[in-house]
């Protein structure tokens, strides 16, 4: 769902007599599309998936017992996002995947019905947006990945409404064992294992419309709903 200004929004910029008041109004319209978007993820499980990559990283090289306190986290982070509210049971084949982000190569479908967490975001430009503004998303974007919203939507007070919000969702269920594997393989010093194990939960992230989200978790997080079918 692409964010765009409301039409009365519009209006009323159009029509302040005064311009600084005007570029105030913008600049708070701009930080609630930022705020609006950030608050359908899960907050532990972006956290949680900032702790796999730093993981990662340090496994890559050769780190296996420099990765475990991140390791640990992470697992107590998903652990937290299934007892919060911003999760939706369905099987993936009742997704939407965003076109603008497809699945990995490497990803293996999964078949059966099972819960999803919204575990990151991702800001698509338009072809069309100005260097300085793609250069901007780029910026919000490496700020989502660390776990840095408010810095993220602070960024993004310079881009407008033209760029799109995407959704990271993580399964679960196999995320979790997945994370356990890689956890085994840190702490028996077998950094190959355990990175290829983080490989599986980063090849299994689904991305959707943040649209979607609104519709399989429309109370943001206020209770579970399931995910209806499309088709």
């Amino acid at each position: 769902m692409r964010m765009k200004t409301s039409l009365a929004v519009l209006a009323f910029l159009t029509a302040a007599p005064v311009v600084a008041h005007a570029d105030s109004v913008h600049t708070k319209w701009e930080k609630f599309k930022a705020g609006h978007a950030f608050r359908q993820l899960s907050a532990d499980g972006e956290r949680a998936m900032a702790d796999i990559a730093k993981a990662r990283e340090t496994l890559a090289s050769g780190k296996t017992d420099a990765a475990i306190p991140a390791l640990y986290d992470a697992k107590k982070r998903l652990t937290a996002a299934d007892k919060a509210g911003k999760k939706f049971d369905a099987a993936e084949s009742q997704l939407q995947p965003a076109p603008q982000h497809p699945a990995s190569p490497s990803h293996t479908p999964v078949t059966t019905p099972t819960t999803w967490i919204p575990v990151g975001g991702e800001f698509i430009a338009s072809e069309t947006l100005a260097p300085e503004k793609k250069a901007a998303i780029a910026t919000a974007n490496g700020q989502l990945k660390t776990g840095q919203p408010d810095q993220a939507a602070q960024t993004m007070e310079v881009v407008g409404e033209d760029a799109d919000f995407i959704v990271a969702l993580a399964p679960l269920a196999q995320t979790q064992g997945a994370l356990n594997r890689a956890t085994v393989f840190a702490e028996g010093k077998h950094a190959p294992e355990a990175v290829a194990a983080l490989d599986e939960i980063l090849n299994g992230l689904v991305f959707v419309s943040e649209g979607f989200i609104a519709t399989a978790i429309p109370d943001h997080g206020h209770g579970k709903t399931p995910a209806k079918s499309k088709n």
